[in-house]
């Protein structure tokens, strides 16, 4: 009888570790079976959902960080720089390497070298948290490396890719400001909004005046005619998304925190749940469009994104150790280097590239590196870092 309860207790722990990565094959499956399902809903091409997905994604990430997170760049510039450089050359070269070495078509091969070339992944916060890692650290290269990437992410692309798929630098960068840092700053304004101590933010009259005023700036946006954009009217979507939400988030904090007295951080609950099904969506749109292809090059795909992973937890963490940083700081470089942020790179290759071949190896890649990830944070979490000499000299005091 205690074995029985025993082994259940067991599976719902390996279930809820692993839930996410479980919902995202069922969601690949079903996608594979019935791929018209995720093709078109209403005589509208789904593909379209992909970028507003990938920015609501990104606007939850940013309602976990504040200022403080992007000032640990000057408390920490040495191993923040190990961690920028490792992922920014390691990646890109390594991804160019496999797509050389296996041959893949000319998009797929181009999208193996794009997820090489993004940032690193907010997935590598909580791997590095769970394998006893410097987490401030982490948080931090995410941060730089998500700040940076519209700048470096193109500048790889164009130099590895550009003789296999068409690189308009400028698009590029104009499409990752879009679906990437206008969200993540939005989510920071979020955070500063929800979470002030200031008296304030208990007023239900200027809560529901800035929500309002957050909606009307959204709608006022969307009414702005092309011709005024001119080069940055690709800026304008992810504009009125991030007032949007910052509205919906605001009025979301009246209606729950404050009237129904519900928990104070509601939001902390909900959008995990809410990038999880985006997630699950966009994996099942690109695995839909692409379905044909992926039965020819899928198995050497995943041998691919086992490779490239490995690559990066492995030369992340001896890169790190070669550039003498402790343990901790070791282990959160590994978790950078080796876990890529797949909703840029995907967004990225329907946005400019236009291609859902090359939206393929991040499809691929991004479930194999929260499964890969789980697992190294488990074996190093069995391995406690050693405190240094100084904190056990105290802790005997």
């Amino acid at each position: 009888m205690n074995s029985g309860m025993s082994q259940g207790g067991r599976f719902r722990r390996l279930y809820k570790k692993y839930n996410f990565t479980l919902w995202v094959l069922v969601f690949v499956a079903a996608s594979m079976l019935y791929p018209a399902a995720f093709r078109n809903w209403f005589g509208t091409d789904l593909k379209v959902l992909i970028v507003p997905l990938i920015q609501i994604i990104t606007f939850g990430v940013g309602t976990t960080l504040s200022a403080r997170d992007f000032k640990n760049v000057l408390a920490m510039p040495w191993p923040v720089l190990i961690g920028v450089g490792l992922q920014f050359t390691i990646m890109p070269f390594v991804g160019y390497g496999i797509a050389m070495t296996f041959g893949f078509p000319p998009e797929v091969a181009a999208g193996i070298i794009l997820i090489g070339s993004v940032s690193s992944g907010v997935a590598s916060n909580v791997m590095t948290y769970l394998a006893g890692g410097n987490v401030p650290l982490s948080v931090t290269i995410t941060s730089a490396t998500t700040l940076l990437s519209p700048f470096v992410t193109p500048f790889w692309m164009k130099t590895l890719a550009g003789r296999l798929v068409p690189v308009d630098l400028s698009a590029m960068m104009l499409s990752i400001f879009n679906m990437i840092i206008i969200p993540i700053f939005a989510g920071l304004i979020a955070h500063a909004l929800l979470y002030s101590p200031k008296p304030w933010g208990e007023r239900k009259a200027i809560w529901a005046l800035t929500g309002v005023s957050f909606l009307t700036l959204a709608a006022g946006v969307l009414q702005i005619p092309a011709r005024f954009w001119g080069a940055l009217v690709v800026l304008k979507g992810g504009l009125a998304l991030g007032f949007f939400l910052l509205g919906v988030t605001i009025l979301a904090k009246l209606i729950i925190t404050v009237w129904l007295k519900g928990p104070e951080r509601w939001m902390d609950r909900a959008l995990p749940l809410i990038s999880m099904a985006a997630i699950c969506l966009i994996i099942a749109v690109i695995t839909a469009q692409s379905r044909d292809q992926l039965l020819t090059v899928g198995p050497l795909l995943v041998l691919a994104a086992v490779l490239h992973n490995g690559a990066g937890y492995g030369l992340g963490y001896w890169g790190a150790r070669l550039a003498r940083l402790d343990e901790s700081a070791c282990r959160a470089v590994a978790m950078e280097v080796g876990m890529q942020n797949g909703g840029m790179a995907s967004g990225i290759a329907i946005d400019v590239l236009k291609s859902t071949s090359a939206a393929l190896a991040p499809a691929i890649f991004g479930p194999w590196m929260n499964v890969s990830g789980s697992l190294l944070a488990g074996w190093w979490r069995r391995r406690p870092v050693a405190k240094p000499e100084s904190d056990r000299a105290e802790d005997k005091s």
